[in-house]
């Protein structure tokens, strides 16, 4: 059995979304899409492993942004046992127009949730647990004090499980990010997802050199930082470069390099796919610019190989 994740034929009126006009990319207006190359087939078998996770997360009510992200690898990584928890509910307050999480109005915290996080993990007792969130931008911090109690919630019940938070930006508040880095999470990653030149158009509410930022912060914290870069939606190579050097500038340590895939009609429709060739120059590009790992591929995600890459120098 084979899943081909890009959705061409579903829209999805729930999200909210609305894709930026060809005008707000600066691109011309075509209503043709590219056709999905050969290399987008993966195997979508399920087995113990993989329900022993949907199920956990559904007795826990658990939200994964494997699901929700419409991850491509949600079968390659939930039968082998790996998943990335979304906490602060699965509504968001932004609207990135590559992003199928649910945009809207987010419900009340859920105070119970980190520990049920911790339940999860020990329930299937992973090794390595990735954490992240939607973006809460109508809490003060952010939704940090979650994340860090989160974290302390399940070393207390996991105390030889390694962490790593994907983190939003906070608006570039300092001291929420001082709350999370103070639990000392393995690994802090923040995406910065698309160039500097697109980032107004794609991710309106959020700002390239706040992120950047951020990641300088993490360090001066002591962080091990890490990111993550989609292409495909409308940079040049050289612009994804310059991402790229721009994040060895604050140290960054990893970078996660992958192809955008369109999850449904309603968001950015793909401006060109690259061939795997392309991601295997940009791994040894990145190598050779100083990150300590470069996880680059069309399939390859923000948690993709996670669990690797926390042992990494």
């Amino acid at each position: 059995m084979s899943f081909v994740p890009l959705d061409y034929l579903r829209s999805s009126s729930a999200t909210g979304h609305r894709p930026a006009s060809s005008a707000q990319r600066g691109e011309p207006s075509t209503t043709s899409q590219p056709r999905l190359p050969s290399w987008f087939k993966v195997s979508a078998k399920t087995g113990p492993d993989y329900l022993d996770i949907k199920q956990t997360m559904e007795q826990l009510k658990l939200h994964t942004i494997c699901e929700e992200a419409r991850c491509p690898n949600r079968w390659e990584c939930w039968n082998a046992r790996t998943a990335t928890f979304l906490i602060l509910g699965d509504i968001c307050t932004r609207r990135c127009h590559y992003c199928s999480v649910e945009t809207g109005r987010p419900l009340v915290v859920d105070e119970s949730e980190p520990g049920r996080v911790a339940e999860a993990v020990q329930a299937l007792g992973l090794r390595h647990a990735v954490i992240t969130s939607v973006n809460r931008d109508e809490l003060q911090d952010g939704g940090a004090w979650m994340f860090a109690e989160t974290i302390r919630k399940t070393r207390r019940l996991n105390p030889t499980c390694t962490i790593e938070v994907l983190i939003p930006d906070f608006e570039g508040n300092e001291q929420a990010l001082v709350t999370v880095c103070a639990e000392k999470p393995e690994i802090l990653n923040h995406n910065i997802e698309t160039v500097r030149r697109l980032f107004p158009s794609i991710r309106p509410q959020g700002k390239y050199q706040r992120s950047i930022d951020l990641l300088a912060k993490a360090k001066q914290h002591r962080m091990k930082t890490k990111s993550g870069l989609i292409l495909g939606m409308g940079e040049a190579l050289d612009e994804a470069r310059e991402v790229m050097r721009d994040l060895r500038a604050v140290d960054c340590d990893i970078i996660t390099i992958g192809q955008y895939l369109q999850p449904t009609r309603d968001h950015l429709p793909v401006a060109r796919f690259y061939d795997p060739s392309v991601f295997v120059a940009l791994k040894e590009e990145g190598l050779a610019m100083g990150f300590t790992r470069v996880e680059s591929g069309p399939l390859v995600r923000s948690s993709y190989h996670a669990e690797q890459q926390v042992s990494q120098d």
